[in-house]
């Protein structure tokens, strides 16, 4: 079999089989976490919780779930492996609070590697291709890292450019004929804008594909959202989703038929859960709670991630039958209550990323004196007049029904708050609510 058409043999099981192999794998864990978390030690004794009496992934309804707040306070009360152990130190990026220290043994790089090369197996990736990396692999960052560990066990060609400068990534593409990027979807129509300047027919280039990471480009339909869209009209190009965290240290990656982000039923076990922390329906959002499998450092027992999405469970036209995860429509602790309408941050990124003239924004939130939230976005456009504002105004009316307030500004000026200091990624929404 070569290397592009790899799907795990457990990946074609039933969902019945898939389960019971789980369920062996989360014996295990209680028994590993029992007798080397000081973290999970203390959470058992506490809850009077026997793991030997857990032997269903129903049973794990039984054990309190694992917060951002858990791993904030009591960080290295997760470490399971002795120091001498760890052989890599990362952090988490510290978007939603303060960031977290996640230490990793030599076996969890080689978990971390698996996981990314079936990523890339997922999209199809071959031996031949060369992949262009623009985004860090150093700063204590785990996913340019897993990336790189992912390609080299793939035995595909690298090309380490790191994120932004297009002069630079055009000058790698012509140098090397880089067939795929691994990139914010958002930075390929700064690409596209680099093109149209320069003259460069980009449909003339050697890419084929783009994976993009950190950014959604699909509604939950999965047909392309806004971004996605602007950039394959643009550029015809094969884009793939993917998601990850530093957290679980594995990524949900769509196949050649985009319906979803494939789960690797061996290095997590997933459940998602409504407010009361019980199991929603196939289909119905939910918050992605994981566990990880195979974890030797800081393994995580229903850990929930934060993030909103639906799970859909019948078999894909790959062949895979493990659940697919549909797109993230926002984070927990970014929903925004507006004038009486509840909403995500993506559905403001999706309609500012239509209108041309903003060529970058950020959206900050913070409370009012009446209880509920107010919603400023910060502009960056060459144009910034009072009819350019209300146009703006009228098409969230039209598409949300209600009208955030708006600053322009310089795009520089812009730029420079998506990209505060230690910034490794850019940072579009601000949260100045004070929480109770």
């Amino acid at each position: 079999m070569s290397a592009h058409t790899f799907i795990p043999k457990i990946e074609l099981k039933s969902q019945e089989e898939i389960k019971t192999f789980q369920e062996q794998e989360l014996r295990e864990l209680l028994t590993y976490l029992e007798a080397h978390s000081p973290f999970y030690k203390r959470l058992f004794t506490t809850h009077n919780i026997d793991v030997s009496a857990i032997k269903t992934l129903e049973d794990l309804q039984s054990i309190p779930t694992t917060s951002k707040d858990d791993l904030q306070k009591h960080n290295m009360d997760f470490l399971c492996a002795s120091p001498e152990k760890i052989i890599d130190y990362i952090t988490t990026s510290g978007t939603s609070g303060d960031p977290v220290t996640f230490a990793a043994t030599e076996k969890d790089l080689q978990r971390l590697t698996y996981n990314e090369y079936l990523s890339f197996t997922t999209t199809g990736g071959q031996p031949s291709d060369i992949y262009q990396l623009m985004v860090t692999i150093d700063r204590r960052f785990m996913a340019g890292l897993a990336y790189f560990l992912g390609l080299r066990q793939l035995g595909a060609g690298v090309v380490r450019v790191g994120p932004g400068n297009p002069e630079l990534q055009f000058d790698t593409l012509k140098r090397f004929n880089s067939t795929c990027f691994i990139t914010v979807p958002s930075f390929l129509l700064k690409l596209v804008e680099y093109a149209d300047a320069k003259g460069i027919d980009l449909n003339q280039t050697s890419v084929k594909s783009a994976i993009c990471i950190g950014e959604p480009i699909r509604n939950g339909d999965f047909e392309l959202n806004t971004l996605g869209q602007q950039i394959k009209d643009r550029w015809d190009i094969k884009l793939y989703s993917t998601y990850a965290s530093t957290e679980m240290g594995a990524a949900f990656t769509e196949c050649e038929a985009r319906q979803g982000g494939h789960h690797h039923p061996e290095l997590l076990i997933i459940e998602f859960l409504d407010e009361n922390d019980q199991p929603v329906p196939v289909g119905e959002l939910g918050e992605l709670t994981i566990t990880t499998l195979g974890v030797e450092g800081m393994p995580l027992l229903r850990f929930k991630t934060g993030d909103i999405c639906a799970r859909f469970e019948e078999p894909c036209t790959c062949g895979r039958n493990s659940i697919r995860l549909g797109p993230v429509v926002g984070r927990k602790n970014q929903m925004i209550k507006y004038k009486g309408t509840t909403l995500y941050p993506p559905s403001l990124y999706d309609l500012l990323n239509e209108i041309k003239e903003v060529e970058n924004y950020v959206v900050k939130v913070s409370n009012n004196s009446i209880g509920t939230d107010d919603i400023l976005i910060i502009i960056g456009s060459q144009r910034q007049d009072k009819v350019f504002e209300k146009s703006i105004k009228d098409h969230f009316r039209a598409k949300l029904r209600v009208a955030p307030s708006i600053e322009f500004k310089a795009p520089a000026e812009v730029h420079q708050l998506q990209f505060p200091a230690m910034s490794r990624k850019p940072l579009i929404f601000i949260d100045e609510r004070i929480k109770d």
